[in-house]
């Protein structure tokens, strides 16, 4: 009777270190959201980034819930193309994440990315927390003073209003299809840029 009281004892204690990892793996994920022209583009620049551990492409900023592709792309909903991201914030910082996406787009273009043109592809910073707000204030200085650009920079930073998954085609898209046109003509010569692929 012992022995089997005991064995309870030692399972229930694996559990409870188990739960308290898991609590603890969680409140050490934080999320970031960028928009930056099209989602395509923005998760390739994300995905693989050590410390990163999730990017999904979706939409935020606007006033409908539940924003069908076909309804953001006609530029009505006022939602924005954004990717949301789940990183470890003791392998990457919100300021390295926040690097890559000044360097991943042009951030003193209004309402467009090269050949993408409308709201929905608004260069946006989407910000979780207090913190979060002065990192992006302070990285959007820095950068506007460093004379990179001639213009300013025009990204908006703005408190998260909600965040909308796109559908299932548009999740990784250039890991699925790294041969697509845009992949190869957009996306591609942006990694390279970046150092990356």
């Amino acid at each position: 009777m012992k022995q089997g009281w005991l064995i309870l004892w030692v399972i229930g204690m694996m559990g409870g270190w188990a739960m308290a990892d898991t609590e603890k793996s969680r409140k050490d994920v934080e999320t970031a959201t960028f928009g930056g022209g099209c989602f395509w583009c923005v998760e390739a620049v994300f995905e693989g980034v050590e410390g990163v551990l999730s990017v999904v492409s979706g939409y935020e900023g606007g006033d409908q819930p539940q924003p069908t592709y076909e309804q953001v792309s006609s530029g009505r909903s006022g939602h924005a193309e954004v990717v949301r991201i789940e990183f470890d914030p003791h392998q990457v910082s919100y300021d390295r994440l926040l690097d890559l996406f000044w360097e991943a787009h042009d951030p003193t273009q209004v309402n467009r990315q090269g050949a993408d043109v409308g709201t929905q592809y608004r260069s946006v910073i989407f910000y979780m927390t207090e913190d979060q707000r002065l990192q992006a204030e302070a990285a959007k200085a820095k950068l506007g003073a460093s004379g990179k650009y001639d213009k300013p920079i025009a990204t908006q930073i703005v408190p998260s209003t909600g965040f909308y998954p796109a559908e299932p085609y548009h999740q990784d898209y250039f890991r699925n299809h790294p041969r697509a046109p845009y992949s190869m003509f957009v996306i591609q010569p942006k990694l390279k840029k970046l150092g990356r692929k």
